[in-house]
């Protein structure tokens, strides 16, 4: 779970106004914080297949916010990419 001041910051990192909480940037960041905390949580606790169920919901929906983004502004998926340090998908 990402408290709000850790939410907050990531949210400022990326967003692109003032009141963005909602652009493919921001949901992509806020869900690859949060599993990054989730394959934590389960490289301590392998067998919690409970949240490894959820873990790789987030995945998923991760990989169609960064699908969308990828079709809709190639620039700000490739920097956004830079940012969150990953690597990018080989089409």
């Amino acid at each position: 779970m990402i408290s709000k001041t850790k939410k907050q910051k990531i949210i400022k990192e990326v967003a692109i106004h003032d009141k963005d909480t909602g652009s493919p940037e921001v949901q992509i960041s806020i869900l690859t914080k949060r599993i990054e905390e989730l394959a934590s949580h389960l490289k301590k606790n392998a067998k919690d297949n409970h949240s490894r169920r959820g873990l790789l919901s987030m995945v998923s929906q991760r990989q169609a916010q960064m699908n969308y983004l990828q079709k809709k502004d190639a620039k700000r998926y490739s920097a956004l990419i830079k940012k969150l340090g990953m690597k990018k998908k080989v089409v």
